[in-house]
């Protein structure tokens, strides 16, 4: 009897916090205070920031091109959003643009805007265009609420009905730190991690929509993760196992949205 009315109740807690996403249509499990995100971002950022070394774009034409694609992307994100009568969705966001140096291949964008490129990234990227839509991928995590959505499947598994109390009492714990820095744990089930993968081919979708906003060939992003394939080859797990589809899958997915994306894309210059 109280197993099931636990049950009962953390049903309650999750359709209560779930939402349809205003641009994609999915309905999404969110049950934190965006608000709360964004003030977190802020500060684990600015701890980021001050642990690793910022690439200054005065006198570095990578941290120039890095800059110039992100203020692009942000441009045709506000248009989109401003078309679609949307722009009170951007509430709280104070974009910023950061190239830091790391060998590491990767980007992130946290709620609120905050872009970070390593500059290990960009002899795969090779180009302006390729680079557009690996950014445009992770404005799009931000703007579709994925971190929220990732932390809300972790933190309803570890406390139940007791999500936001916990949330709200152990922000700044090491522990949701780690929730928020990886939102989804190398631990969780099966079905979340596919779940993610479904984040990931949401978050292509849009970021070559965005790039082409921004001027920028989406067809780039085909070569891109062609590359990326390359790289990973022999290295990464199954698909099953993994919150990023498998490269094969990917590519099939990116020449699906391709012929909508082109239908944004303006050179620039044209």
């Amino acid at each position: 009897m109280i197993k099931n009315l636990f049950f009962m109740l953390v049903v309650a807690a999750v359709g209560a916090g779930c939402s349809t996403n205003a641009i994609t249509g999915r309905s999404q499990m969110k049950l934190l205070p965006e608000a709360e995100l964004q003030q977190m971002a802020v500060s684990e950022y600015q701890t980021f920031l001050s642990s690793n070394k910022v690439v200054a774009s005065s006198n570095n034409r990578d941290a120039e091109m890095v800059n110039r694609v992100g203020q692009r992307i942000i441009n045709a994100v506000n248009t989109f959003y401003k078309q679609n009568n949307l722009s009170g969705d951007l509430s709280g966001y104070k974009w910023e643009t950061r190239l830091v140096q790391s060998n590491e291949a990767n980007a992130w964008c946290m709620p609120g805007g905050k872009i970070v490129v390593y500059t290990g990234l960009l002899p795969i990227t090779q180009n302006e265009a390729a680079l557009a839509n690996v950014m445009g991928h992770e404005v799009s995590h931000a703007l579709f609420g994925h971190t929220n959505e990732r932390m809300s499947q972790t933190i309803a598994a570890q406390y139940g009905t007791n999500i936001l109390d916990a949330f709200m009492a152990n922000k700044t714990s090491n522990g949701m730190r780690q929730v928020f820095g990886t939102a989804v744990g190398l631990g969780s089930q099966v079905g979340i991690l596919a779940f993610s993968r479904k984040q990931e081919l949401e978050a292509d979708h849009y970021g070559m929509i965005w790039a082409a906003m921004a001027g920028y060939n989406p067809e780039e992003a085909i070569g891109l993760w062609q590359r990326m394939q390359a790289q990973a080859q022999g290295s990464r797990p199954p698909e099953f196992l993994s919150t990023h589809p498998g490269p094969e899958r990917r590519i099939e997915q990116l020449r699906k949205f391709m012929p909508e994306a082109m239908k944004y894309y303006r050179p620039v210059g044209k």
